[in-house]
């Protein structure tokens, strides 16, 4: 018994001592490892930005000027004056005629800081303000467009019919988000990249994707509420990122094209977003409403089966619409219930069961829609798509070629206890195969008669229309993007630039937003990433990092809210990321594969595979981490001591 007793003690203070020497051991041999690099998010150099927006002493003769002053938005300026009353103050950015000149009128107040917007590039710029009786002419310089930026090819206007509203666009391919006036003229840019939708909220901020990727390849953390200053007042972030399209609700809410990615698939998951909090009040989880067998399209695929790319809200019926390119299918359904209420669109290759939810065709001319985007329920209560014509058929051997085909805007009127659908306007068939798109692209309801057509994707190959998206497509590829304001069926504006754009708004450059000082909200969460195993560690013989660092080209950076490690590995390499403390470590395992991209809506995040491999990405977020970790990495089972920690 009692050398049993001692055994038992020599075994806890064998442990004890092994569990120490792993400690200490550890921390020794880490003692001189170094904090990785911090990067500086967009809100952080925002807040350092600000302490120099100084109005102590600053007048209207003599103000603080600010050209660009949050350094994402070139053609902005901040000018900053006091006055002893309270008065309006009305800035001037004069255009080239009427269509391009800015006016807006500041509420009074003893403290101006007064947004300039809509400045040229390389000029210096001559603005006006009238404060109270009294008036100043203040030259604000700026710098050249950069060498890259997409510059109109072809520009028509109806001057008398148009305003001087501006025209937003998203890139789908390397660009800036950017918008043009009637002349064509660059009047605001962004240069941190702001993918997929872009629109005024109520309360006259922007609402644009993060520049940060959840998950490749297109796949954000979430989305800024900014001003076109570009200050960002809110940055809300999802677990299962941000996507496509998103749609503000009258609550404030919003409802936002996500992933669910511990599903296994993508592009086919609903979150409601609470404005201010950023949790997730509601999900609607496709894969329980729908097939994922039935209705493929030519792009369909396991993964991507899909392919949601727009969300919009109905009060009316309390329901909401989505875009299945995937399936050349637009469905919609139950707010309340999630339950499927229709589906528009050819039933060839879905199952007995959905046929009851479509509709009947009638009156003359019709024609489905396919792999269609931006789908919406304009007041009248039509169903209003971009068109993108892939193929024109589900059975392979009746696709349509390239070169035949179309994309339009279409317009469908729905009668849901007969279930018949007519067709009642259409725009883009005649202009035929030069306006085919065959990815992306948008339509917007300005007012009765009063539309945007956007065939944003439009690709040749040696002069030929191709079926592929940019980023799928190799050869002498010629991008275009096409854009057409219609009113009364007549053509009042169009824009073509020589690159892809994912979507178009029509806006003006001021709006409602209030210009206000101070830091940023961060809300939502990324959630915890999951952990392949806990152990206890030893790191002894692990191997010096240097000798694989620049051969793999291994980067491991921090940001304010997760650990990012990045390299190049050849498929089938088995990689982890380890983080040790206080004798155990989680290991984080690092996929080796690239996604079966079907239909890349934008390729600004992609890369070609070499011989030398393709380059991952792991994030691993700070939720359920706290403290100082040492960083090691298991690369075909070899341990490597990058001399690195992370803290949380």
């Amino acid at each position: 018994m009692k050398k049993s007793k001692k055994i038992i003690g020599i075994g806890l203070l064998c442990l004890v001592i092994l569990l120490l020497l792993c400690y200490v051991g550890l921390d020794l041999f880490s003692q001189n490892s170094m904090e990785v690099e911090q990067v500086v998010s967009l809100m952080d150099s925002q807040i350092e930005k600000e302490k120099e927006f100084q109005i102590k002493g600053y007048t209207l003769d003599k103000p603080n000027v600010i050209v660009n002053p949050y350094g994402n938005s070139p053609l902005t300026a901040l000018v900053i004056f006091e006055t002893d009353e309270e008065v309006e103050v009305t800035v001037t950015i004069p255009g080239k005629d009427k269509n391009t000149t800015f006016t807006h009128t500041f509420d009074a107040t003893k403290n101006h800081y007064i947004p300039v917007y809509g400045l040229y590039a390389g000029k210096a710029n001559e603005i006006t303000l009238k404060v109270g009786e009294q008036t100043k002419k203040i030259v604000i310089e700026t710098e050249k467009l950069p060498d890259n930026m997409a510059l109109p090819t072809n520009v028509k206007a109806d001057k008398s019919k148009l305003g001087n509203e501006l025209y937003f666009f998203t890139p789908s391919s390397s660009g800036y988000t950017v918008a043009y006036d009637v002349n064509g003229d660059v009047r605001w840019y962004l240069t941190n990249y702001a993918l997929w939708k872009i629109d005024r909220l109520e309360n006259g901020n922007l609402l644009v994707s993060t520049e940060r990727l959840v998950n490749s390849p297109y796949y954000m953390t979430g989305m800024y509420e900014m001003n076109l200053l570009g200050k960002i007042v809110k940055e809300y972030s999802l677990e299962g990122g941000y996507h496509h399209d998103y749609y503000e609700m009258a609550n404030g809410n919003f409802l936002v094209a996500s992933d669910n990615f511990s599903s296994g698939t993508v592009e086919d998951y609903i979150v409601e977003v609470d404005r201010e909090t950023g949790e997730i009040v509601k999900t609607f989880d496709l894969t329980k409403i729908l097939n994922k067998e039935d209705g493929k399209s030519e792009n369909w695929s396991q993964y991507d089966w899909f392919h949601n790319n727009s969300v919009w809200y109905d009060e009316n019926t309390n329901s909401i619409t989505l875009s299945g390119r995937h399936m050349d299918a637009v469905i919609n359904i139950s707010y309340d219930t999630g339950e499927l209420n229709w589906i528009i669109g050819d039933s060839t290759n879905w199952s007995e069961e959905y046929q009851k939810y479509f509709f009947t065709p009638v009156g003359d001319d019709f024609e489905w829609q396919w792999s269609q985007h931006a789908a919406m329920i304009t007041p009248e209560g039509y169903v209003f798509i971009l068109d993108n014509g892939n193929n024109k058929s589900k059975i392979p051997s009746e696709y349509v070629s390239a070169s035949n085909r179309y994309t339009r805007g279409v317009m469908y009127k729905i009668d849901t206890e007969k279930m018949t659908i007519e067709q009642v306007w259409e725009y883009g068939k005649e202009r035929g195969s030069s306006f085919y798109s065959p990815y992306i692209s948008d339509v917007d309801y300005l007012n009765k008669n009063h539309y945007i057509v956007h065939s944003g994707g439009i690709v040749s190959v040696d002069g030929v229309p191709s079926n592929q998206p940019a980023g799928l497509t190799s050869g002498n590829v010629k991008l275009t993007s096409d854009t057409v304001e219609l009113l009364n069926d007549q053509v009042i504006f169009e824009i073509v630039l020589p690159t892809n754009n994912y979507r178009v708004e029509k806006m003006d450059l001021y709006g409602a937003e209030v210009f206000s000082l101070g830091s940023p909200s961060k809300v939502g969460s990324l959630g915890e990433t999951e952990v392949n195993n806990r152990s206890l560690f030893f790191s002894l013989g692990a191997q010096d990092y240097s000798e694989i660092k620049d051969s793999h080209e291994i980067k491991i950076t921090k940001e304010v809210d997760r650990l990012i490690f990045s390299g190049r590995f050849l498929r089938g390499t088995d990689v982890e990321v380890l983080l040790y403390q206080n004798g155990i470590a989680k290991s984080y395992d690092v996929p080796i594969s690239k996604k079966p991209y079907t239909a890349l809506c934008v390729d600004v995040f992609t890369e070609e595979e070499t011989e030398n491999g393709i380059v991952v990405t792991k994030y691993i977020n700070q939720e359920g981490l706290q403290g100082k970790y040492s960083i090691y990495l298991k690369i075909d089972g070899i341990l490597y001591n990058t001399e690195h920690y992370v803290r949380f």
